[in-house]
C-alpha cells in the first residue's frame, strides 16, 4: 500500500507490471521504494504526492488509495466533492469516492504520451470543497518493453567500389524503437559472412547506430552482390529483435562517399512561423568528381509518422528544409529528422536534424467554472464561496501565466489559489437592494503582448424573510356615515414589504385597541388579502361615535413579521331624529295643554317656553321654533331660537280670551324633521272671570260666528267638569302634603334657581337646564305659583342630548328637582 510523501519527495514510489516469458498478464506486483533517510531530510519542502507506475497497465487497476494518502476521511469523500481535474489525466485517470482508490480509466502509452522524452508524467490536480484544498498529484509513466525494434526500410541497398580498401567503414541506418533507456536499442549483429563485420556506434545524443566494416577487398567479377542480414536487438526482458536486409552492390571508381559538416544539427524555430519557411540548410561534400560528386538529400526517416503529414520538405539538390505547415507549439515541441546525402555512386552519409520550436503567446487563458453555486441567500455570511474557477493558457513560460481580477464593482472578492481562482462574498449582501449580479472575470496572460479572455456569470440572490410589512401611514382616519349598509366596503390599508414570494405576501387582521371594548368583529371585517374593511352591522351614531381599530399586517415568510397601525372610523350623524318636546308635554291635561294668561300683561311677558331636544349633533340638532296654527291677528310671538312665547302687544276687553297656537319645532338636518305641540293660551287674572267673558264675547260676536260660538260654550262646559275633578284631587293630595316654599309670580320668575355646575353640563344644547316642569291650576289664590318636588323616578338622558353630542347611549341620571305650575283659576 503507498503512502505519500508529505513534504518534498527525495525519492519517488516505483510499481512495476511485471511479465512473464510468455508475455501474458499473470498479475499485478506492486513495489514499493521508499527512501526513509532521504525523506526525513527533505519532509517539509513540498506538498506534492508523486506516484510511479508502469506504462500498459489493465483498465481500472488500482494505483494507489489516494485518500489516506492525501489524509483524508473516506466518508466525507462524497460531501467534500474530491475530483479529479486536468484536461489530460482525466482521460487516464478515475477516482472513487465510494473508497478513495485511484483506478487506471484506459490504456496509457508512454510513447504516445511522451514520445522519447527521458521522464514521462502525468499530472492532475485533487480538488475537495467544503473547505476548498487542491493537492497536486504527479503520476511518473514508466516504460516497459512493449515496443520492437525495428529498421525504417526492410532493405538497405549499399554501392561499395570495388577498389575499397579494407577497413573502410559504411555507416548504416539505424534501426528505431520507441522505448527508452534498456528497452530501446542496445546491440546490433550482422549475420555470418568473410567479407564483412559490424560494429555498433553512439553519437552524442545517446542514439546508437550501426557501421559495417569491410574486412577483406571486394571483387565484383566474383561476387557483385553480397546480401546480409543486420539484426537489432533491444535490452529489455525479454529481448526484442528486429532485422533489415543489406544488400551490398559492388560496383566500380566510386571510392569516396558523401559526408555532412555535422552528425547533429540542431535548430530553433518559432511557432506559427509562416508556411514555406526556411528551416536549415544542409551540407554535404563528396571528394570525387563527375556524377560520383552529384549528391542527392532526402528524408531517410522520421520521427513518428511526421513524414506522413509532410509538415517538412527537403530540397534534392540543396539541402534546404522548409514547412509545409504552420508548427504548433502546444502539440509538438521538437522534432527529429533523419536526413541522408546520397553521391551518383550509390554511396550514402546519414546525419540528424533537432528542431526545436519555442512558444508564441498565440493561445488566450481559458476560464472554466469549476463550481458555481446560483441563486444564495441574500443573509449569507461574509466569505462564502461562490464559485470555483480554473484558469488555463496552453502557453509556456510567461506566456502561459495568467493574471485574473473582477472588473466590476461589486461586493465579492477573487482569490488565487495556484491555477484556482475563488470568488467569496466580501459583506452582507441585500436582494432588496440588489437582487441580482453579473460578474464578469477577466483573464489576461503576461506574454508580450498580452491575450485576454472574459467570462461573465450570473448570480442570483434569493430572498429571505428579512424586512416586515410597511403601512404608508401610521394611523388612517375614515369617516363612514351612520344607518350605513351592512356589508359595505368602509375604507381599504394596505401596506407592501419589499421581500418576494411567500415572505412578501401580507395578511391583515384587525383587533380592539382596547380588550375591555366590545369585540370589533361583531362590527367589522377585513379582507384578508387586499385590506379593505367591511361594516358588519349598521351604525349609530347615537350609540357609538368612533372605533379604535389595531390593523395588523403580517407577511407569510417563516418566521412572519408583522407590523401595526391604528384605523380610527369616525362614525358621520344623519338626521334620523326627529326633535322631542320635552315641555309642555301633550300628556298633560289631555290633547291640549293649557296656559294661563295674566290679563294685564304687558308687551313681551313672558307666557311660558316650548322646550325640546334633539338626539342627532351638529348642525342636525339646532333646532328653532314657528308657530303654524295662530289666529289673526295674533296677540302672541315665539322666540325662533330658545321657544319663549311672549306677548306681542297689550290685551283689551273686546280681545278673545282663549288662543289655540300650534307650535313646530324643526331641526337644521337635511331633509329636516319636525315635531309640533297645540298650545291653548287663555287670557284671565282667575278661572272665574273666564265664563263671564266668553258669554260677553259670543254675544258681541257676528250671528255668523254661532257655530263658532256653540263650539267655545261646549268646550267650557266639558272643560269646567275635567277641571273640577282634577281640583279635587289635588285638593285631597294637597292636605296630605308638606307646605310647599312660596315662589314669585309667573310673569317675573317662570323658571327656578339652578345650580351653575348644571348649568355648564349642558350649554351647548336647547334645553339649557335639566328641569322638566308641569302646568297645574290651583283653586286658592294664596298659594305659591310654583311648587318643587323630587321624584324617585330617574329620567332618561335622551331627553338631554344635546345637539352637539347625542352618544351619551340610555344611561339615566337623577333629576335633583321636578317643577310643577299651580294656577289658581280653574280652566275650561
Amino acid at each position: 500500500m503507498y503512502q505519500p510523501f508529505k513534504g518534498r519527495f527525495c525519492g519517488r514510489f516505483h510499481m512495476q507490471k511485471m511479465k512473464p516469458h510468455t508475455q501474458t498478464y499473470k498479475g499485478i506486483r506492486w513495489q514499493v521504494i521508499f527512501p526513509f533517510l532521504l525523506s526525513w531530510l527533505c519532509h517539509s519542502v513540498s506538498g506534492q504526492i508523486h506516484y510511479s507506475i508502469v506504462e500498459e497497465m489493465r483498465k481500472d487497476s488500482v494505483i494507489a488509495n489516494i485518500a489516506e494518502d492525501l489524509g483524508l476521511d473516506i466518508k466525507q469523500l462524497s460531501s467534500r466533492k474530491l475530483r479529479i481535474v486536468s484536461r489530460v489525466s482525466e482521460k487516464y485517470f478515475s477516482v472513487n469516492v465510494d473508497n478513495g482508490n485511484l483506478y487506471i480509466k484506459d490504456r496509457i502509452d508512454r510513447e504516445t504520451l511522451c514520445e522519447t522524452e527521458a521522464t514521462c508524467f502525468l499530472t492532475f490536480d485533487a480538488v475537495v470543497e467544503n473547505p476548498f484544498t487542491i493537492f497536486k498529484i504527479k503520476v511518473e509513466i514508466q516504460d516497459v518493453n512493449d515496443n520492437y525494434p525495428h529498421f525504417f526500410h526492410n532493405t538497405i541497398i549499399l554501392e561499395i567500389i570495388e577498389l575499397t580498401s579494407p577497413g573502410a567503414r559504411f555507416v548504416l541506418q539505424n534501426a528505431e524503437d520507441p522505448d527508452i533507456g534498456i528497452n530501446s536499442v542496445q546491440t546490433y549483429r550482422l549475420s555470418d559472412n568473410q567479407y564483412f563485420t559490424l560494429t555498433t556506434k553512439t553519437r552524442a545524443d545517446g542514439s546508437k547506430f550501426p557501421e559495417l566494416v569491410l574486412e577483406k577487398p571486394l571483387d565484383r567479377e566474383t561476387q557483385n552482390v553480397h546480401e546480409l542480414i543486420v539484426l537489432v536487438l533491444d535490452g529489455g526482458n525479454p529481448v526484442k529483435s528486429g532485422t533489415a536486409l543489406v544488400k551490398v552492390i559492388v560496383t566500380d571508381g566510386n571510392d569516396n562517399a558523401p559526408t555532412f559538416t555535422q552528425d547533429l544539427y540542431k535548430v530553433t524555430i518559432k511557432e506559427n512561423n509562416p508556411i514555406n519557411s526556411t528551416v536549415i540548410v544542409l551540407n554535404a561534400t563528396d571528394r570525387d568528381e563527375g556524377i560520383n560528386a552529384e549528391i542527392t538529400y532526402s528524408f531517410s526517416k522520421t520521427s513518428g509518422d511526421l513524414h506522413h503529414t509532410g509538415i517538412f520538405s527537403i530540397h534534392p539538390t540543396n539541402g534546404e528544409i522548409k514547412t509545409n505547415k504552420y508548427l504548433d507549439f502546444e502539440v509538438t515541441k521538437k522534432y527529429e529528422l533523419s536526413v541522408q546525402a546520397k553521391d551518383g555512386g550509390g554511396l550514402v552519409a546519414h546525419s540528424k536534424v533537432l528542431i526545436e520550436v519555442t512558444d508564441e503567446n498565440d493561445n488566450v487563458p481559458d476560464i472554466s467554472i469549476t463550481s458555481f453555486s446560483s441563486p444564495i441567500p441574500e443573509d449569507c455570511e461574509p466569505g462564502t464561496m461562490i464559485a470555483l474557477i480554473e484558469i488555463h493558457d496552453k502557453d509556456s513560460g510567461e506566456n502561459g501565466e495568467v493574471d485574473c481580477n473582477i472588473i466590476e464593482k461589486i461586493p465579492f472578492d477573487l482569490f488565487s489559489s495556484d491555477s484556482y481562482y475563488r470568488i467569496v462574498s466580501r459583506n452582507v449582501l441585500d436582494r432588496e437592494k440588489v437582487s441580482s449580479y453579473n460578474i464578469t472575470i477577466v483573464a489576461t496572460d503576461r506574454g508580450s503582448p498580452p491575450l485576454s479572455s472574459r467570462r461573465t456569470i450570473r448570480l442570483e440572490i434569493s430572498d429571505v424573510n428579512d424586512n416586515p410589512p410597511i403601512f404608508m401611514k401610521s394611523s388612517y382616519v375614515a369617516y363612514v356615515p351612520e344607518n350605513n349598509l351592512p356589508g359595505a366596503s368602509i375604507c381599504s390599508v394596505q401596506a407592501s414589504d419589499p421581500d418576494t414570494g411567500d415572505n412578501a405576501k401580507i395578511i391583515y387582521s384587525i383587533s380592539n385597541t382596547n380588550t375591555e371594548e366590545l369585540p370589533v368583529s361583531s362590527y367589522l371585517s377585513i379582507n384578508i388579502e387586499t385590506g379593505v374593511l367591511y361594516a358588519q352591522r349598521s351604525f349609530d351614531y347615537e350609540q357609538h361615535k368612533e372605533f379604535l381599530i389595531k390593523v395588523t399586517a403580517r407577511d407569510n415568510g417563516s418566521p412572519s413579521l408583522s407590523s401595526n397601525a391604528t384605523l380610527i372610523i369616525c362614525i358621520v350623524d344623519r338626521n334620523d331624529n326627529a326633535p322631542k318636546i320635552l315641555y309642555p308635554s301633550a300628556d298633560i291635561g289631555g290633547p291640549a295643554v293649557f296656559e294661563m294668561v295674566p290679563f294685564a300683561s304687558e308687551q313681551g311677558s313672558l307666557i311660558t317656553k316650548v322646550v325640546a331636544v334633539d338626539s342627532d349633533s351638529g348642525h342636525n340638532a339646532w333646532l328653532s321654533y314657528h308657530f303654524i296654527q295662530v289666529s289673526e291677528p295674533s296677540h302672541f310671538t315665539i322666540s325662533q331660537h330658545t321657544g319663549e312665547i311672549r306677548t306681542s302687544r297689550v290685551f283689551h276687553d273686546k280681545d278673545i280670551l282663549n288662543h289655540k297656537v300650534v307650535v313646530m319645532v324643526k331641526d337644521n338636518g337635511d331633509p329636516s324633521l319636525t315635531a309640533t305641540v297645540t298650545l291653548s293660551l287663555i287670557v284671565a287674572d282667575n278661572f272665574q272671570q273666564v265664563v263671564p267673558k266668553l258669554s260677553n264675547q259670543l254675544k258681541d260676536e257676528d250671528p255668523q260666528s254661532n257655530l263658532q260660538l256653540y263650539l267655545v260654550i261646549a268646550l267650557a262646559l266639558i272643560s269646567l267638569l275635567f277641571i273640577i275633578t282634577v281640583l279635587l284631587v289635588i285638593i285631597s293630595k294637597c292636605k296630605q302634603s308638606k307646605p310647599l316654599p312660596t315662589f314669585t309670580s309667573l310673569s317675573t320668575n317662570l323658571y327656578p334657581p339652578v345650580d351653575p355646575r348644571m348649568l355648564s353640563m349642558y350649554s351647548d344644547g336647547s334645553l339649557p337646564f335639566p328641569y322638566s316642569y308641569n302646568v297645574c291650576v290651583a283653586l286658592d289664590s294664596s298659594e305659591s305659583d310654583f311648587t318643587y318636588r323630587k321624584p324617585n323616578q330617574n329620567v332618561p338622558v335622551e331627553n338631554l342630548i344635546d345637539a352637539d353630542d347625542s352618544g351619551l347611549g340610555k344611561e339615566t341620571f337623577p333629576i335633583s328637582d321636578e317643577v310643577s305650575f299651580y294656577n289658581k283659576e280653574n280652566v275650561m
